[in-house]
């Protein structure tokens, strides 16, 4: 999903020579791969990850995900600090527990609720741990694009089924529409071979913050479908293997120390997916002009 976006964007850059690595082409668990993958590259951005949060739960599960959230990075970093290449490394929102009642900032202590988050952190470690200058973690969270299986297509998808659904109220956190993470990563790249960005953790989450519910009522509303069909409900009315964070809110200061402006409020966001081609084709209404809401 993210590095579809990251490949357009960077791709509309002139003088930039872009490669894309899926799966299939580059298995990060395997350090002599890695390393003859990053090459002369100036900055690798790492955009893999193992998501499958409930399936980390088992112990087979939690070691597979480390492989990838873990190892994986470690290997990247590795590679990158003996090439002296820049690392772009996406991670969580679920390195924190969500206890907190403000944006957590950037060196706000962590400490994850399951085991995905665990092995997030990890990487996270592993990359400042290894790039102390040249290593930067770029924290999202409840993220959603076009190019994969995401929340607001789920609700429209929903919604020409059922008359109404249900949606929990008591998680609160900032939906990222992934294109725009993707812009703000490019920005970031190029602030930092400048040497206008400081190395370290910064948080790629949209601005504002709303709960899955009030995102559900947003993607009907903007559709020309009636919000009222979302009900509220809470998390107890859907038992996960894993624990979520209840509040996934993220603070931006990082973003000013790099004379750069964090990303726009998470409606701008859903208001430019919603007009994308593959959210179109979901929405038997209209995407009313903001004049007319």
């Amino acid at each position: 999903m993210l590095g579809q976006d990251l490949l357009a964007v960077l791709a509309a850059v002139p003088g930039v020579q872009v490669t894309g690595a899926t799966r299939a082409d580059l298995d990060i668990t395997r350090p002599e791969a890695v390393a003859a993958a990053v090459g002369d590259y100036d900055i690798v951005v790492n955009a893999a990850g193992w998501t499958d949060v409930d399936g980390a739960e088992t112990p087979e599960g939690e070691a597979a995900a480390a492989a990838v959230n873990a190892a994986g990075v470690h290997n990247l970093a590795a590679a990158c600090g003996a090439r002296s290449a820049l690392l772009l490394h996406v991670s969580s929102d679920y390195v924190f527990d969500g206890s907190a009642t403000m944006p957590y900032p950037e060196h706000a202590r962590t400490g994850p609720l399951n085991a995905y988050g665990r092995t997030k952190l990890l990487g996270e470690q592993a990359v400042t741990g290894l790039l102390p200058s040249r290593g930067y973690v770029v924290r999202t969270a409840w993220l959603y694009g076009e190019h994969g299986k995401n929340f607001p297509a789920t609700m429209l998808r929903l919604a020409a089924e059922r008359p109404t659904i249900d949606v929990v109220q008591d998680q609160r956190g900032q939906p990222t529409w992934s294109l725009q993470l993707a812009g703000k990563l490019a920005e970031l790249g190029r602030a930092a071979l400048r040497g206008d960005a400081p190395a370290g953790i910064y948080h790629g989450t949209a601005s504002g913050a709303t709960t899955w519910f009030g995102l559900a009522r947003a993607v009907l509303g903007l559709s020309g479908l009636d919000p009222e069909r979302i009900r509220p409900t809470t998390s107890t009315a859907y038992v996960r293997a894993a624990r979520r964070p209840r509040y996934s809110v993220l603070g931006h200061d990082s973003w000013a120390r790099a004379g750069l402006a964090p990303l726009p409020d998470w409606r701008s966001g859903v208001e430019e997916a919603l007009r994308r081609p593959a959210f179109q084709a979901l929405q038997p209404g209209r995407l009313q002009p903001a004049e007319q809401r």
